[in-house]
Parts: structure tokens; sequence; C-alpha cells
């Protein structure tokens, strides 16, 4: 008889399995779960090396899943940018405040290095505007800069930047994304949904930067219990597999690549195990604070006072996303779509439409990401086609206050990812940080779930709400779903992966508005402990 490696006990286990099942034990062997049940009847099945870890009351859930963000990003750009976040997640409040950021990170980069800056929000600055290229000219006379918005669909270059990219006065509207020029012509170094612009310009991380910056977001997510993340534009696989191989990466990872109708179907396909490709990425909006998101009607607050009829506008043409989607739907493919806006939705939901028309395939699982200002109308249809959302909720904390007063108005932010509509329809659904937009924090996600908070302490939509259990299936089994891994990933069950966190507390009761102070205590992929918080204290004995 093989005896379990570990066996978990004195525990509130909550398994996520079908009939929503609690236990208090948890017995693994080598990678996966091998029993689940009582304390005493686990205890039964240890044998003379079997480690039994005392979890005194702590609650266990199936590890978490990041459904939708850019892993390594948040570590990435910790090495090579200075963070211009606004409150709540930073101190910059003015365009003086971001450049002092920028100076103190430029400080060691010689003369024509560049200076990279993320994160910043002109909605939140004193001066309620983009940084110019001008005022970065005066700030960094001898090096190119480059600034990304915290959405990352845009940012601004000064002239040496711009100059490198070759863009100029005569520079010809790219086929994708906006130059910004002022009355005359002349770029004024805001680029709208095209930063490839610029930053395939910047010269790339080192070998030994970009696994400190693996390292980083590793050590970041498995702080807080997660055990998958989806790469949302698939990246190079090649740094992680060779950081795995160094021991700087356990988190398991699934690449989502960006579909080209021209390639032939599943080129780019690969699977190292805990690091593989699956489907594939397209847009057909940006962000609605950043004003690309493309919407049904106009803007809250006008972008242009030259265009109060401004609505964004879409990545592709109706039929230009159809074909497309039908490309990918026809490989076999599991298509993700970006879209926020409504308008965008509606694009997104013919394309779906018209392909599962032309190639019926049941249990596709074809995906919205974000799904931001999703309608009533568009939820019936998402049903009606069996399409999954991904839904971004963290908007409602980080930037819900300005969806209300700037970008959408009171009507349409107060239903900004309306989870309970999705539930009442039966709509299986993901929540996502989409890192390093937000931190990535599933239990903050769970949290704004619940409560429909901003940052500011105003309820926005409260009817929309769901509760806890709802929220942590997004989190765990409903996002294992959404990826078609549920048979080994999302819940703790006999046969799948021992991929497990330790809450202090339980999250189906605690004060609701605590949600997203639960501590992590330990996260555990493969049945290995992967982080462990310095101050608990579980025993564990033979």
């Amino acid at each position: 008889m093989a005896y379990p490696e570990q066996i978990y006990i004195n525990g509130i286990v909550l398994t996520f399995d079908q009939e929503g099942t609690t236990a208090e034990a948890i017995a693994v062997r080598g990678e996966r779960i091998a029993a689940v049940g009582s304390t005493a009847e686990l205890l039964e099945l240890a044998g003379p090396e079997t480690a039994v870890i005392d979890l005194q009351g702590k609650t266990v859930l199936p590890g978490f899943y990041e459904a939708h963000g850019h892993f390594p990003l948040s570590g990435i750009l910790e090495v090579q940018s200075a963070a211009l976040w606004s409150p709540p997640r930073g101190t910059i409040t003015s365009i003086a405040g971001l450049l002092a950021a920028l100076k103190e990170k430029a400080a060691a980069i010689p003369a024509g290095g560049w200076v990279t800056g993320f994160g910043y929000d002109p909605s939140k600055l004193a001066e309620k505007r983009h940084p110019s290229r001008y005022e970065l000219d005066q700030a960094f006379p001898e090096h190119p800069v480059w600034l990304s918005h915290n959405s990352a669909h845009m940012g601004v270059a000064n002239s040496r930047a711009l100059a490198i990219a070759g863009i100029t006065q005569d520079s010809p509207a790219p086929a994708i994304g906006v130059i910004q020029r002022d009355p005359d012509g002349e770029p004024t170094g805001l680029i709208q949904e095209n930063g490839a612009l610029i930053e395939a310009y910047i010269p790339p991380l080192s070998a030994e930067q970009h696994a400190e910056g693996i390292r980083l977001a590793n050590a970041e997510y498995l702080s807080q219990g997660i055990t998958t993340a989806i790469i949302a534009v698939g990246i190079d696989p090649e740094p992680l597999v060779a950081a795995r191989s160094r021991g700087l990466l356990e988190l398991r990872l699934i690449n989502i690549p960006l579909f080209h109708p021209e390639q032939a179907p599943l080129k780019d396909a690969y699977d190292y195990g805990s690091v593989k490709s699956q489907g594939a990425k397209l847009f057909q909006d940006g962000s609605i604070q950043g004003y690309t998101g493309w919407l049904t009607n106009p803007y809250h607050t006008p972008f242009s006072e030259d265009d109060p009829l401004y609505r964004g506008f879409p990545m592709l043409e109706r039929e230009e996303l159809a074909e497309a989607v039908l490309a990918a739907h026809s490989a076999g493919r599991q298509v993700v779509i970006h879209a926020n806006g409504d308008a965008a939705i509606d694009d997104v939901l013919y394309a779906i439409g018209e392909a599962q028309r032309q190639l019926p395939r049941p249990d596709a699982r074809h995906r919205i990401e974000h799904a931001q200002s999703v309608r009533e109308d568009q939820l019936d249809r998402i049903k009606e086609l069996g399409i999954t959302p991904s839904f971004f909720n963290d908007h409602v904390y980080y930037f819900g206050d300005n969806h209300r007063d700037i970008y959408l108005g009171e009507d349409r932010a107060r239903r900004i990812s309306p989870l309970r509509s999705a539930v009442d329809r039966g709509i299986r659904f993901s929540l996502h940080n989409d890192t390093p937009i937000t931190p990535p924090s599933p239990l903050h996600l769970v949290s704004v779930a619940v409560n429909r908070l901003t940052s500011s302490g105003r309820e926005l939509g409260p009817e929309y709400r769901i509760t806890p259990y709802q929220a942590l299936r997004a989190v765990t089994i409903d996002a294992a779903w959404q990826a078609f891994e549920e048979q080994d990933k999302g819940s703790i069950e006999p046969g799948k992966l021992a991929d497990l966190v330790v809450l202090a507390d339980n999250p189906l009761t605690a004060d609701p508005l605590e949600l997203h102070k639960i501590p992590v205590l330990r996260t555990i992929i493969g049945g290995r402990q992967v982080y462990v918080q310095a101050e608990s204290a579980i025993a564990s004995q033979q």
C-alpha cells in the first residue's frame, strides 16, 4: 500500500466540489489528492513516513486561479520601470510628482538610456491630463522616455523616443491605434492602442534581469494563494521554462497567444507541463478609463470638446473580427476576445454567433475578457451562445468613482461587471485582476464582488453583489472550468492536483468587509509548499 506523504487534519476544508462539501482533512500522495474526509478517517491512512499537518482550525481552499493577467509583467516592471500609480495604489497626484518618481528611477541610467514608467492615471493627477512630450523633454533632455498609462493601452513618449521610432509630423496614421497630434499635426507624444510603435525600440532586459522579474512575480502571486495564472497575451515560453529549471518559478501558467489568421492552425501550440499554450487571443477595443473602449453611446465626459459624440473605437471592423473568429473557431481554438465597451461586445457576439452558425461546436467555451459594460440583453445572448465571460471586477474598486463621475455616468457605471445578472442566468464566469493593472489578489476580487465598494467607500451598483461562495467559485472551480482544467484543478477532490491555499479565516463566515484582509498562510502546488507566511503557526508532526 502506498501511504500518503502528507495528511492535513483539523481544518475547515472548502472543497468546491459539485455538492459544495465541507471536510476536515486532506491526504496527499505525490502531486495529487488521495482522499478528503474527516480527521479520524484520514489518520487511518497514515504510514510511518507520513507527515501529519495540524491546521488548527484554519481554512483550506483549492489554489486560486488568476483567469486573466500578464505574468510576469509585475515583476518585470519592478526591475525595469518607475512605479507611477496614483491613490489608492500609489502616491502620484501631479505631473511634478510623476517626474520626480521618474528622475529617481533614472538616476543610475546613463545618457541615451531609456527611462520608462508604468501606471500613471491622468484623471487622478491635479492637471487632469497626460504629461506632454515637451514636459518629458525638459525633465530628460538626454534620455528617450516612454510612460505607460495604468490601463497599458496607451502611453506618452518624449521627442527622443519619437525620433528613435521614426514618428514625425509626416508619419501616416497606423493601421491600429492613434498617434495623437496637435492642431499643427505634430505628434503630442500620446499614442493610443499601439504602444509597440515605441516599445519595439526599448532594449530588452538581460537574461538575468528577466529571470529576476519572473522570480519577483512568482513570489508575489504565491503570497496571494495563486497556483495557476493565465497569461492573457502569450509570451515567449523559453524564459519561463528556464526560470522553472532554476527554481525561480513554481506557478502553473497558461499562455494564450495572439491569433494570426495567416498562421497554420496550432503552429504556436506547446505543452511543457506546467507552462503551456491554449486558445487564441483577439482584441476588439481598448480601455474605458483610457477613452479607447468602444461604447454604444458617447462617453459621459467627452474625450475632446470638439467631439462630444465620441464613443471610442473598434480594433477591427465587425466583419474582419468575424473572419478572424471563424478562422480560430474552425481551427478548434477557444477564442478569447478583449471587449470592455458594449459596442465591442455587440461585435464579439455577432462574430461568435456567425462562427457557431457556420460551424456548430458545442462546449467551445469561447470567452469575453473584461466584459465591463455588458448589457442585460447581451447577457441573454451570452447564455444562448454558451460564452463564458471573465470579469475584471476590480474596476469597481480602483476605477469605479471615475467611471461614475467621468467616463460612463451614474446609470452605466453602477452596472459595470454585473455579476448578479450573470449568476441569475446561470452563466459561469471567472474574476481576474489583470495584473499588473491591479495587484494580484483573488481575495480582493471576492471582496469587491461581495461588497461593490469603490476606493472612496461608496457603493456602486449594490444590486449586482453576489455571495462569498459564488465569488470564490469564480476564482477556483469556475475559472478552472473556463480553461478546460476542471478535471485537474479548481476543487479539492481525490485524483485532482494538490494545489491548495490555507487561509487564516473562513471567507464564508468572515466579516464581508474584511474578506480582502484574510491572510494567506500557505500556498501548496502539487503537494509541495511553495509559500509559507512567516508568522503562521501550523504544526507538522510525523
